[in-house]
């Protein structure tokens, strides 16, 4: 009787053993399979965590920098930086080259107006990358590559890098819009590109942002075409086009990677992606196929679930199919602007905005399930964080997010 009774013990410990050993190696699988598929990229062996972003335009710097003391400016940053480390945001898209111009020390580009109407108070950059950095937020420099003002009235002087291209059609003003860059000049290009050199040279950054592909006019580059055929070209102007913009994020993504490639870089092209070929001239798919352009796209997908045109899920896959090369990630722009407001071009879904409060939340929660997808960002700062820019809605909207994040 006491053998039989010491070879059950025996047996249940045995069998306590394995079923620990099993639960503990079932947990340590799971726990690498989520790590596995919460990251971004591998870029060099360093692969980034789930991206929960956060986009800091010029219009917060113009609000918390510009005309304020340094120690105030500096102290509006220190509470930007608190904010999204409070709320668990993990990159901070930095708009540091808005029109052309600078928030850092540049030797090609004047002081941004956008923070100063003379001399830089201090290196703005350099105190977010510090700031942003202490506190694990990655910074992700974002530029508009093409814009150099929205005023048609805008006076060049000799100290901008386009005051050389004046009389040329290297730049142009466009009634309505503002001055802007030829995509189609070689020299445009080179100066893109070696203000995108000087920043990953002197500073810190995880990134290089560009969004903005818009050619700014049908004629801005007549010229450029016109020599194209003379010399043998057989491309159609649209492809001419495509061309050029697929020729600038090239060369920019070479610089990077020569100089450090664990820095990424990305675009946040128009969601619609019909526009982007007829309108905006960027060819999404080819940048898309391979990892020779990007290391991951954020399209601004700024729709409702109920867009009759463009809604977020269908939109949402057309991206996630067009990704051939998988180490390119997904990280969609969400529109927190829109919250509490109509949204005129949504057709039957003009209203969802206004009678939802979480649908950013569940585009969220939806788009984990989707192939690619490696995090989300929010457009922008002041409609999560600053009350003069938020509605009864967008409050409730933010609540129903941070429940998420």
């Amino acid at each position: 009787m006491k053998q039989n009774i010491l070879i059950i013990v025996v047996m249940f410990v045995i069998a306590t053993f394995f079923i620990i050993a099993d639960k503990q190696s079932s947990t340590g699988s799971n726990s690498k399979k989520n790590k596995t598929n919460n990251s971004i990229s591998e870029v060099d062996g360093i692969v980034n965590p789930d991206v929960k972003a956060m986009y800091v335009s010029y219009i917060e710097l113009e609000e918390y920098i510009k005309d304020k003391s340094s120690d105030v400016a500096k102290s509006n940053i220190d509470t930007i930086i608190n904010n999204m480390k409070k709320d668990g945001f993990n990159w901070l898209i930095l708009h540091v080259r808005p029109f052309s111009d600078s928030i850092y020390p540049s030797k090609i580009f004047p002081n941004s107006g956008v923070v100063t109407d003379g001399e830089l108070p201090f290196d703005i950059l350099a105190y977010f990358i510090e700031k942003a950095h202490s506190a694990g937020i990655k910074v992700h420099a974002w530029i508009n590559p093409y814009r150099i003002s929205s005023n048609p009235n805008f006076v060049i002087d000799e100290k901008h890098p386009a005051y050389k291209f004046l009389n040329t059609n290297s730049v142009k003003v466009i009634d309505g819009k503002g001055v802007y860059y030829n995509p189609a000049s070689e020299e445009v290009i080179d100066l893109i590109v070696s203000g995108v050199e000087e920043i990953i040279k002197n500073y810190d950054v995880d990134g290089i942002h560009f969004d903005d592909y818009f050619y700014p006019s049908d004629d801005i580059d007549d010229a450029n075409y016109d020599a194209y055929q003379k010399s043998g070209g057989t491309l159609s102007r649209s492809e001419y086009r495509l061309d050029n913009t697929t020729k600038l994020i090239s060369r920019v993504y070479d610089v990077i990677k020569k100089n450090n490639k664990k820095i990424l870089f990305g675009i946040a092209p128009e969601g619609n992606i019909d526009n982007n070929y007829s309108a905006n001239f960027l060819d999404v798919k080819k940048l898309l196929s391979t990892s020779n352009y990007l290391d991951y796209v954020m399209p601004q997908l700024y729709y409702g679930f109920l867009n009759q045109n463009r809604p977020y899920a269908d939109t949402l896959k057309e991206w996630s199919n067009m990704i051939k090369d998988q180490s390119i990630a997904l990280i969609p722009a969400l529109a927190l602007y829109k919250s509490g407001t109509d949204d005129q071009y949504a057709g039957s879904g003009k209203n969802e905005w206004r009678e939802n409060d979480d649908i950013i939340k569940r585009q969220i929660l939806y788009s984990q399930n989707i192939p690619n997808y490696k995090g989300f960002s929010i457009f922008r700062y002041a409609f999560f964080y600053d009350k003069n820019s938020q509605n009864a809605n967008t409050i409730k909207e933010v609540k129903n997010i941070r429940d998420v994040i």
